[in-house]
């Protein structure tokens, strides 16, 4: 079961998660044997001794006694929808103290070293032209791809810095580089973050009521929930949100923000508009079939680890954490911690 908190820094257990099996046996099985001195004083010793003394062994049975399969199995249960035995309070206090301070400079050399990477991947690729090197190339350029999202949503988290403007330079680069709206997304993924599994207020991944299901279009249930389509989601959510939600990440007015974000989310499309005429523009300088191989497959590669990670974040529950909800939960996937899995 996955008992620790996870970082870079070190490792610490949190309360445990599951009540302890119930046995048969108390903690200490074994019986205690007792030996009860003489209870007579000395100066009575006599004739009568064997009658005066007592040399019987006490024995300490087991308090616990046995039950029946069926009271096991019901005391090994727990209430799903109860909460966590723990709070945020605790989960912090679990992580190192030192984990928690922002270095810039290290987060900016993972920036140089991801982009570096990715240009000089491109550049390979583009060099050797080779049908034997372009299918390595489409699977490490999509997971670097990937990379500079990791990153980017660091930076919406504000775990990439301190500095707010900092990570807003940093957070439109990288994920305009890859066709994300920094702060529409950022926004919404706060959203959900905030309401993490809630049926109605979740951005996104939430359980989807059998309602809204039976009123999507046949092609929507079938792109929406059918796979391998659901690996290609992102960015059709970007346009168009969750199934039962409207409004889009690219629109100032929609309801996913409030009025006062009205500047972020234009300054984001903006970004996002301004690469996307990039690639529209190197499609005439390089030709679309050069682009396809050295972008635009790279991108559905990322489209596909970032839906597939997703997926692992929210699912399993019922094999890793089966009670984890809300915003402890959610505590746990964001920022600086994570946890573990196969």
């Amino acid at each position: 079961m996955a008992s620790w908190v996870l970082s870079q820094c070190g490792i610490k257990p949190l309360p445990r998660f599951y009540p302890k099996p119930t046995t048969s046996f108390s903690s200490n099985p074994t019986p205690t044997l007792r030996f009860n001195p003489p209870t007579t004083p000395p100066s009575s010793r006599n004739g009568s001794l064997a009658r005066t003394r007592n040399w019987a062994l006490n024995v300490a049975t087991p308090l616990t006694t046995l039950k029946s399969p069926s009271e096991e199995e019901h005391t090994k249960r727990f209430d799903p929808g109860a909460p966590p035995p723990f709070n945020l309070a605790d989960i912090r206090a679990a992580i190192p103290k030192h984990c928690w301070v922002k270095n810039p400079w290290r987060s900016m050399s993972y920036v140089a070293r991801d982009v570096a990477v990715v240009f000089g991947l491109a550049a390979v690729a583009a060099y050797f032209n080779s049908w034997l090197l372009w299918p390595l190339y489409w699977f490490a350029q999509g997971t670097m791809f990937w990379a500079l999202f990791v990153l980017g949503h660091d930076c919406g988290h504000g775990s990439f810095s301190n500095d707010q403007r900092l990570n807003s330079v940093a957070g439109h680069l990288l994920h305009s580089s890859i066709l994300v709206p920094y702060h529409g997304w950022r926004i919404s993924h706060r959203t959900h973050h905030q309401n993490h599994g809630h049926v109605e207020n979740d951005e996104s991944w939430h359980p989807l009521p059998e309602s809204i299901y039976k009123n999507l279009e046949k092609t929507t249930q079938i792109f929406r929930f059918t796979l391998p389509f659901p690996m290609l989601a992102y960015p059709f959510y970007l346009w168009s949100r969750s199934p039962g939600k409207k409004g889009s990440h690219y629109d100032p007015d929609s309801d996913l923000f409030l009025p006062k974000e009205k500047k972020d989310v234009l300054t984001s499309t903006a970004c996002w508009t301004a690469m996307a005429a990039l690639l529209v523009c190197l499609n005439f300088v390089i030709g679309p079939i050069q682009m396809l191989k050295l972008y635009g497959i790279p991108y559905w590669i990322f489209v596909m680890w970032l839906d597939f990670v997703t997926y692992l974040h929210h699912h399993g529950h019922e094999d890793k954490l089966p009670w984890y909800r809300g915003k402890a939960w959610s505590y746990l996937r964001g920022g600086l911690t994570t946890l573990d899995r196969d």
